[in-house]
């Protein structure tokens, strides 16, 4: 379900309650001023009705095919509503209202009253139940929010201390190439003085040898 949709639903409902209140408001005023300011009241509000079932019929039919058909459905019975709202108003404004309202009392007594007030009561629950259903919808969407806030607030921490652990690890793996590096210079550095030992051993006989080649061959010439 759209937030938006929800939204302008919430909207409709509160404003179909107002109506239905102001429009019994008016069938019990007598023609004057406070009858046709009301009357004006009740005006501006239908036409505000029509454009939030307008908005909702644009929204409904932007969204995905499953969230669609619930709001379309939904959507009827604003339109019903909308047009039984129409209907009272009509019946409210016209110029022979009272006259009208007063033959219908004396025609079928208070038990149309009755049923007028039981139609109104109903229209007025159900649009209690459509708010407090808004509302649950609300704070489910609420409550999924602060738990999926929740949940990225975790992964983050998360990711902090895996990247303080790869930092760390990287840091090592720096003292372990230091450390290569050393010891590749020290075995590079045994490593010539090896070959130097070893040439000046060579040397050493090499001169021990031409020694005793020279003194064998001056004591054969002697």
């Amino acid at each position: 379900m759209s937030d938006v949709f929800e939204g302008y639903e919430r909207q409709y409902c509160e404003l179909s309650t107002n109506l239905s209140r102001k429009c019994h408001s008016a069938s019990v005023l007598s023609d004057g001023e406070d009858k046709k300011g009301k009357i004006a009241e009740i005006k501006s509000g239908i036409d505000e009705a029509d454009v939030l079932i307008r908005k909702m019929d644009l929204e409904a039919r932007s969204l995905q095919p499953s969230a669609k058909a619930v709001c379309l459905s939904k959507l009827r019975e604003y339109k019903s509503d909308l047009n039984q709202l129409k209907k009272e108003f009509k019946r409210v404004s016209s110029a022979d209202a009272k006259q009208s309202s007063r033959e219908e009392l004396m025609e079928s007594g208070m038990a149309d009253l009755h049923a007028v007030s039981a139609d109104q009561r109903g229209r007025l629950a159900m649009s209690v139940e459509r708010l407090d259903q808004s509302s649950d919808r609300i704070r489910e969407s609420r409550r999924l929010m602060l738990e999926t806030e929740e949940v990225g607030i975790s992964i983050v921490q998360d990711l902090s201390q895996q990247r303080q652990t790869l930092l760390h690890a990287h840091n090592k793996l720096h003292g372990v190439d230091d450390a290569i590096d050393k010891s590749k210079k020290v075995l590079t550095a045994m490593s010539r003085r090896m070959t130097r030992n070893k040439w000046i051993v060579t040397s050493v006989i090499v001169a021990l040898i031409l020694a005793i080649i020279l003194i064998i061959s001056y004591k054969l010439s002697h």
